[in-house]
């Protein structure tokens, strides 16, 4: 993991770069043939998405993460999203995660994940929680399962399929 990697809450000035490094994941998604996840148009054009990252903007569990200034990834948390089940117990729902593809292997997300588990703790929180991709090859979920969560509830939108993965933070 690179220890230059810097987590800080961030605001409306950060989605250009985060929409930014939505455009080259989805990039790497198509050349990788895993279209599925996000289609093949940009994120950084789709109104929707443009949307959603406004609300992320404003919202108070926006985190990036930097490497010297610059933006290598990026997490939100907060409520469950309205598709999702109801959780057994309080939950804390990664909305987004995201790290620079071209930055594998450098810890990126799960430094992330491990900032949205520090979050949930310090708010006595015992679950997290998130939904993801599970189509092409499945290999987000065993991303995911290989940080610690286990696979739940189905998700189906039209041709979309996902999981919604939760992990438990007793200790």
């Amino acid at each position: 993991m690179d220890d230059r990697i810097v987590i800080r809450r961030a605001g409306p000035d950060d989605i250009p770069a985060v929409l930014a490094l939505m455009d080259v994941a989805g990039d790497w998604l198509v050349a990788q043939g895993r279209p599925g996840q996000w289609g093949t148009g940009r994120q950084s054009a789709n109104p929707r998405r443009q949307a959603q990252a406004r609300d992320w903007g404003e919202a108070d569990g926006f985190h990036i993460a930097e490497i010297d200034g610059v933006v290598v990834g990026a997490l939100v948390v907060g409520l469950p999203a309205d598709f999702a089940p109801q959780p057994s117990e309080p939950d804390l729902y990664v909305n987004l995660l995201l790290a620079d593809v071209r930055r594998r292997g450098q810890g990126i997300g799960a430094l992330l994940l491990d900032h949205a588990r520090e979050l949930a703790r310090a708010t006595g929180i015992g679950l997290l929680r998130l939904d993801c991709y599970d189509g092409d090859d499945r290999k987000l979920v065993r991303y995911y399962e290989g940080q610690g969560f286990t696979a739940t509830a189905p998700l189906t939108f039209g041709a979309w399929t996902g999981r919604v993965m939760e992990q438990s933070l007793h200790s």
